[in-house]
């Protein structure tokens, strides 16, 4: 071995206990500044409201939750919303609103409730209930069903092409190194993570056009280290296809347990969640946060295409793909465009991370793990290993799975995107943009 060979080897080993210590350091900041409306892992579930008067929000109005667990009291925050953790799903808890907290002059009133200000909610499976306290005459608008499916589309147009984001990296990882990473929910979960660590009013509180981006290179950098501490020694090793997916699924488990321990079991939103929403045409709406995200989105993915087909490492991307022995023997460094692979597919999980804790809202430690099966739905319903199959098939679950929410329950609507999946391989096996491969 060469002494620049060796030199660059003792480089890479000691730059990786580097970055997993920054890491860690911003893992505990984020610790030590957790808000703390976010909910602990002994009360994993929650229940949240508003509190408004006549349309406006009301701050510091007490309320009492009463159930499993005991009695908790909260305070509404200046946008009149509050929450609160409770320990068990199935049980039902009481709410009450302490009138002696509203301004003067104000009381809950309704003439067919004898105690307005108390109500019941029963915890769902799902984990969340809502409780909502609006105050004063109000009136109450009815969206037509063509409307609601107009605002549907747009809303899966925005999922769809957040979960593209993160779907693309999946795929190519796939077809540049055949392994399926069921690690990659995490690496979403990751960019989110950071990004609060980094914005997040109680931690470093950078601003967001600063913090977000460094959110990303972290998850880049989160990319590299997994190719340079684990991945690449096992593709030296030739372990087996099977194995790597097996030790993907360790790796997710332990990575989502990890964000567990740093950030407890609650919600945490990220600055600019309650985004004033704009009207667009009819009764179509979208905050300032949904038409970033959109905005965001494409600019990215048009970005990505235009690197995949035009520059060189992207042709050798391709070329790794369509038959890496072949694309080793014409002189590509396959090892080195697998790391680039992997530092891309880490910034794309970062990035749609951050978009998807607003898309929500909040965050969570097992937030990546709710959407990888719709990740992998989407690689396998556009074709296995091709980025643009992977952008088609999530415009498709995003939209699917939006739009199947107006007529079945909403903690439903993730399964009718693997239905929609199912039906499509029964007279498409290779998938939309697929290649129909030979066996035998």
């Amino acid at each position: 071995m060469s002494p620049t060979i060796a030199a660059a080897q003792r480089t890479r080993r000691r730059a990786i206990p580097a970055i997993i210590a920054l890491f860690l350091m911003l893992m505990g900041i984020f610790v030590s500044s957790v808000p703390a409306f976010a909910t602990d892992s002994e009360n994993p579930y929650r229940i949240s409201g508003n509190v408004q008067l006549d349309g406006e929000p009301l701050e510091g109005v007490r309320l009492v939750v009463d159930g499993p667990g005991g009695e908790q009291e909260v305070e509404t925050d200046a946008n009149g919303q509050w929450r609160v953790g409770v320990p068990e799903r199935g049980e039902t808890y009481t709410v009450t609103l302490d009138e002696e907290t509203l301004p003067e002059g104000i009381a809950v009133v309704d003439p067919e409730d004898d105690s307005p200000n108390i109500k019941e909610v029963e915890m769902g499976q799902g984990g969340r209930a809502t409780v909502n306290f609006f105050i004063g005459e109000g009136e109450r608008n009815v969206t037509g069903f063509f409307d609601q499916f107009v605002q549907r589309i747009i809303q899966g147009l925005s999922f769809g092409l957040m979960l593209a984001l993160a779907a693309i990296g999946l795929s190519l990882v796939y077809g540049t190194t055949g392994i399926s990473n069921f690690a990659h929910g995490e690496m979403v979960t990751f960019g989110a993570v950071m990004a609060a660590a980094l914005v997040g009013p109680a931690s470093l509180a950078l601003p967001w056009w600063l913090g977000f981006p460094v959110a990303v290179v972290l998850s880049a950098l989160l990319g590299l280290v997994m190719d340079m501490a684990l991945w690449r020694p096992l593709r030296r090793r030739r372990v087996g296809i099977v194995q790597l997916m097996i030790v993907s699924i360790g790796l997710s488990l332990a990575m989502r347990y990890t964000f567990q321990f740093f950030i407890g079991g609650g919600t945490i939103q990220l600055p600019g969640s309650n985004a004033p929403r704009i009207p667009l045409f009819g009764t179509v709406e979208l905050s300032v946060i949904d038409i970033a995200s959109l905005a965001i989105s494409i600019i990215v993915i048009v970005a990505f295409a235009l690197w995949l087909t035009r520059s060189r490492i992207g042709k050798a991307t391709r070329a790794i793909s369509d038959n890496p022995s072949l694309a080793a023997a014409s002189g590509i460094d396959v090892d080195f465009v697998v790391r680039i692979v992997w530092i891309l597919a880490g910034a794309l999980a970062g990035l749609a991370g951050i978009l998807y804790a607003y898309y929500r809202p909040g965050i969570r430690w097992d937030m990546g793990a709710q959407i990888l099966l719709l990740m992998f739905a989407a690689v396998i319903l556009g074709g296995l290993g091709t980025a643009y199959g992977a952008l088609v098939g999530a415009i498709i679950v995003g939209i699917v799975v939006e739009v199947s929410s107006l007529w079945i329950p909403s903690d439903l609507k993730y399964a009718s995107a693997l239905f929609i999946l199912i039906v499509i391989l029964l007279f498409r096996p290779q998938g939309i943009l697929g290649r129909r491969e030979r066996i035998g």
